[in-house]
């Protein structure tokens, strides 16, 4: 377990999700499971801590406004509270530059006498509920994000040699070259991504997701007017992912995963957009709107029952995935009976495209605004209950050569594109 302090700057609305929706987001992939985290916010100038943690679990889901910020997000428990203290009492013994010692991306904290301070003062502090700070009270100040700003080079150049691990070791240097094309067996977005899916997210663990990666398999139901097929309104998703938090509700979420590469052969902006504008969004809407409540009800109901058989036709094909469906089961319901556990999937797979459904789209490339475009159309459909919408995620994964490979246990490195 390492010790490190999570600074929410000035953002008591992100201080206060964090602790209310149990989550954790950091910039870096430092951070990991098991880690004691000591969560502070900046409040009149000061960096007050009122509450510590256990990370638990990587996840995807990041509720804050800045959510594009954090690369790394992980639940939490274990949450502890006190009397909101100061903690620049770690300048005892850190020196004028603590901050950049103790804070500058959540660093684990090594040194035994500053642990011990932090873990005294919380105790002596120790509250049963969380600290509510009065808003109207804010002072408004610049925002310095507790990085202190040294322009003096003799002082870099100590500081660097007091604090050793303030530096970004690099591991290597990389080329960002294209993929071919989605489907190219060799350089193909889709394969690729398929045969590394859970290295490149960490957030869907194994033991918590079943990815089913059948391009093809999975086809709504259409429909007929005067006997003819409409055009336009079937689709097939490039693969399914299925996520178990037994925490939740409806413990499955249900991702319909899309995979689009512009590749080699769109590299003119005008030809990207224009695809993206005419091919991807229309297909993810059509994705979204098969189970919205904006389609015929047995049309949408017969593409829910076609495609739950098939998850559990996948499923009861393979023994690891059955087992593994199975003690899901068994952590919700304890103690249900093996010839129901069939017959509660099932429920729950329904439930799930009616509640927690969402469009996946995995491609080499989207901008911020791009993505917050795609996310609103997507969420303007309604789902069968009509109380919650259909979610949406964007991803871009690039392909990247190596040129040199420095140092193998650091952990950022450098790519040129």
């Amino acid at each position: 377990m390492k010790v490190r302090i999570s600074h929410c700057s000035t953002s008591l609305e992100n201080y206060y999700i964090c602790l209310t929706d149990k989550v954790s987001g950091f910039i870096n992939r430092g951070p990991q499971t098991g880690d004691l985290i000591y969560l502070v916010v900046k409040v009149n100038k000061k960096s007050l801590c009122g509450a510590r943690f256990i990370l638990d679990e990587a996840t995807d889901y990041k509720p804050w406004a800045d959510a594009e910020s954090y690369v790394n997000a992980l639940t939490i428990k274990n949450i502890e509270y006190c009397s909101p203290f100061d903690i620049s009492l770690l300048s005892k013994v850190g020196g004028k530059y603590w901050a950049i010692k103790y804070i500058q991306g959540a660093k684990p904290i090594d040194e035994q006498v500053a642990i011990q301070i932090l873990d005294d003062t919380f105790t002596k502090n120790k509250s049963d509920t969380l600290f509510r700070f009065d808003i109207q009270s804010l002072v408004t100040e610049i925002e310095d994000n507790e990085e202190t700003i040294i322009e003096d080079e003799e002082e870099l150049k100590r500081l660097a040699k007091e604090v050793p691990n303030v530096k970004v070791n690099i591991m290597g240097t990389f080329q960002t070259v294209q993929f071919s094309n989605e489907t190219d067996k060799i350089k193909g977005l889709e394969r690729l991504v398929n045969e590394n899916f859970y290295f490149l997210f960490p957030q869907f663990p194994e033991n918590k997701t079943l990815l089913i990666p059948e391009n093809r398999l999975f086809k709504t139901k259409g429909f007929k007017v005067d006997g003819n097929n409409v055009s336009g309104i079937r689709t097939i998703p490039d693969g399914i992912l299925i996520e178990f938090d037994k925490k939740l509700k409806n413990p499955f979420r249900i991702n319909l995963i899309e995979y689009e590469c512009y590749g080699e052969r769109k590299q003119k902006e005008i030809d990207k957009s224009s695809y993206l504008n005419s091919i991807i969004i229309p297909q993810l809407m059509r994705f979204a709107s098969a189970f919205s409540i904006i389609t015929d009800e047995q049309t949408r109901v017969k593409t829910v029952e076609s495609w739950v058989d098939k998850i559990i036709a996948y499923i009861n094909s393979d023994e690891a995935q059955s087992t593994k469906f199975i003690n899901w089961i068994k952590e919700i319901y304890p103690e249900i009976k093996e010839r129901s556990i069939e017959r509660e999937i099932e429920k729950l797979l329904i439930d799930s495209f009616k509640t927690n459904l969402r469009v996946l789209l995995i491609i080499d490339e989207l901008s911020s605004e791009q993505k917050s475009t795609i996310k609103n159309v997507v969420s303007s459909f309604k789902l069968a209950n009509g109380d919650t919408n259909v979610q949406f995620a964007g991803y871009v994964v690039r392909l990247v050569q190596k040129i040199n490979m420095i140092n193998n246990e650091s952990e950022y490195a450098l790519t040129i594109q």
